[in-house]
């Protein structure tokens, strides 16, 4: 899409793509068992802002990146991001009624099912990622299943899911908390990043590093505004249920810092997202417009 498309425009246009996408990669609903792939289908489609393949498609644009490798990498990154909301809604983790303002997978189906349909959309993402070449040099794509695999376990979003469960109830430092949110939030969107980067031309280690500096600043930032909607907003506008965080006792940026506190954290890592692009001019316009969206979001 050209670059002089408005932002809510491409941002339309790149959501549609990717459900179209993961409609066409998910099994049939009617597919034996078709009570799993119904419960799949039901975790990913209709639903979400897809954050995360739109950074996937912002960096990939930035390298001249093909859309139809795009399309792998972004459909990778939702159906594992996908997969960790439903097993953390279920009663053993957060034990949530609602997600995307509809009711959570567990709810809808069963327990079991849910498990199980976690479990199926975190092995689809491999499978997708690995279903087609989405670089030139089969060693990149072999990085890019290792940056996927990293992010998503017990040293990314696994890990930090586990360092939040353990921390209820507790007093952390900002460097605990913000260590805890690199890992739960921020390695998926960092992964998200580095894929879309991964399908296209290839960067300098300067260049390689500027990025993942802004995938950090943005996942932090991601999570900091998760926390002060968790406070201002309604379930209604959220989609899921308003409020739990603090009724749980878990640590937040809004807890540790106060609200105002939070803002001015989210407005510093916004300022540090823009610099870390500064260099690469045009080329990074998505992404930075992305990184606002990101932080003016309201829900």
């Amino acid at each position: 899409m050209d670059s002089s498309t408005p932002f809510s425009d491409w941002m339309q246009a790149v959501q549609a793509r990717v459900e179209t996408v993961l409609d066409t990669l998910l099994p049939a609903a009617g597919q034996h068992p078709a009570r799993l792939h119904q419960a799949m289908r039901y975790a990913v489609l209709d639903g979400g802002k897809r954050v995360r393949p739109l950074l996937t498609f912002a960096a990939g644009e930035l390298v001249g990146a093909d859309p139809a490798r795009l399309d792998h990498a972004a459909a990778a990154v939702e159906l594992i991001h996908a997969y960790s909301l439903v097993h953390d809604d279920m009663p053993p983790m957060d034990n949530d009624t609602l997600r995307r303002g509809k009711p959570t997978v567990h709810v809808k189906y069963d327990e079991a099912t849910a498990l199980l349909a976690g479990d199926a959309l975190q092995t689809a993402a491999f499978d997708v990622l690995t279903a087609r070449p989405l670089s030139d040099d089969a060693a990149v794509q072999l990085q890019m299943i290792r940056t996927l695999a990293l992010a998503s376990g017990s040293h990314g979003m696994c890990g930090g899911q586990g360092i939040d469960l353990y921390s209820v109830g507790e007093s952390l430092s900002l460097p605990q908390l913000e260590l805890m949110h690199i890992l739960k939030t921020g390695a998926l969107i960092r992964a998200s990043v580095l894929l879309g980067a991964a399908c296209g031309a290839v960067l300098s280690d300067d260049e390689k590093a500027r990025l993942d500096h802004f995938a950090k600043c943005v996942g932090l930032a991601f999570q900091v505004v998760d926390d002060i909607l968790d406070e201002e907003a309604d379930t209604a506008t959220l989609g899921k249920t308003a409020g739990k965080d603090a009724a749980n006792h878990k640590p937040t940026y809004v807890a540790l810092l106060g609200l105002k506190g939070a803002k001015e954290k989210a407005a510093e890592l916004l300022a540090d997202a823009h610099s870390a692009l500064a260099p690469f001019g045009d080329r990074a316009a998505r992404l930075a417009q992305l990184a606002d969206f990101i932080v003016d979001r309201r829900f």
